[in-house]
């Protein structure tokens, strides 16, 4: 398998990602349009785009409160009105998917955005679509680890051959059509098993570790397992990019992005937890999660860029991805977010990490 190389003249990659909630307002239980909605984040990735960020990529949702089970027909739409930004999911539901059909359309969309196509697979922070497309629940572990080896030897090879228990075999097998880049980007999206971290590495693909809760260090172990594993495998840790996937919202002063991103966060978050049997918490519990050795980027550019900083001493990863906030936040105010990322976040992280790998 060929490794994915690190950016080299880009040291560390900054983007966005999302779920395109439906927008609505869990303070005063109205909801936008969900044209609006689609609009408005079609706007948000143009002026990713044009700031400078290096990705965008959409979560696959099966829920009434979510816009995006079919991420790809939504990142072609996002292809077509952009030139640089690169695509990808965030995640692609391996578990319930074909993994042949998955390349076929993240080569479709890898021709129609010149080559900025990338697969995020994972198994979800959700069930729903086990149900939907008939996959039996007990089978959740043993699917995704045989359909990410199907996905990997796909975006390795030309020519497959395959037999496993969960589809049809295949016998030197392309699948078309081919994509504009000699591989597609895989990453694996994991939210802290060790399991999972190895799998990863075991694969020599690059991980997307998500950390929605809790002091960072306590992830450090998690990107020393995948290191450690990665050479035991035979692979070249430092050719693997690695990267944080975090909540927050930017402003041009804390108290803005407080009062903006916790209210929503706080209905949203004691929803997610009644469902999974969480005990509930409250604004100021969540709060303490924007401090330095929180989980959530949430506040002024300023604190931002620190916080981004402080956490690549210890995790070293090569890229960060914010999930900002919620639909029900003013679009005018998401947009203002988005900005203060591209053009006073982004620039000042990379140029501090650049500073720091020539030392």
């Amino acid at each position: 398998m060929t490794q994915t190389p690190l950016n080299s003249e880009r040291p560390f990659e900054l983007g966005l990602y999302t779920f395109i909630d439906d927008g609505k307002n869990a303070l005063t239980d109205s909801r936008k349009d969900p044209g609006q909605v689609m609009a408005d984040f079609l706007e948000t990735a143009e002026l990713a785009d044009q700031t400078g960020l290096d990705m965008i990529a959409i979560g696959e949702h099966h829920r009434e409160e979510y816009l995006s089970s079919a991420p790809e027909v939504i990142l072609a739409a996002v292809a077509a009105r952009t030139k640089n930004i690169r695509l990808s999911s965030a995640v692609t539901v391996l578990s319930s998917d074909d993994p042949v059909r998955v390349f076929e359309r993240f080569s479709s969309l890898d021709l129609i955005s010149n080559g900025r196509a990338e697969i995020m697979a994972g198994r979800g922070s959700f069930i729903e679509s086990f149900e939907l497309f008939g996959y039996d629940l007990n089978d959740y572990g043993n699917l995704f680890e045989e359909k990410l080896r199907l996905l990997t030897q796909i975006t390795d090879n030309r020519s497959v051959t395959w037999s496993g228990d969960f589809r049809s075999s295949l016998e030197n097998q392309i699948i078309y059509p081919r994509p504009v880049q000699s591989r597609i980007p895989l990453w694996v999206a994991v939210g802290g098993s060790p399991d999972s971290s190895r799998r990863a590495a075991s694969l020599g693909l690059p991980m997307a570790f998500a950390i929605i809760g809790g002091l960072p260090e306590r992830f450090a172990p998690f990107f020393d397992l995948y290191r450690k594993s990665s050479r035991e495998f035979g692979y070249d840790p430092d050719r693997i990019p690695l990267s944080v996937n975090s909540h927050g919202f930017i402003a041009d002063n804390p108290q803005e992005a407080v009062d903006e991103y916790y209210p929503h966060a706080e209905i949203m978050f004691n929803k997610i937890g009644k469902e999974r049997g969480w005990g509930p918490t409250s604004r100021e519990q969540l709060e303490n999660q924007r401090v330095l050795r929180g989980s959530d980027f949430v506040g002024s550019p300023d604190e931002i860029i620190e916080k981004i900083l402080f956490q690549y001493e210890i995790f070293k990863h090569q890229r960060f991805l914010i999930y900002m906030g919620n639909n029900a936040i003013e679009h005018k105010k998401m947009m203002r977010a988005i900005e203060l990322f591209g053009t006073v976040v982004a620039p000042e992280v990379r140029k501090e990490i650049a500073r720091k790998t020539k030392t």
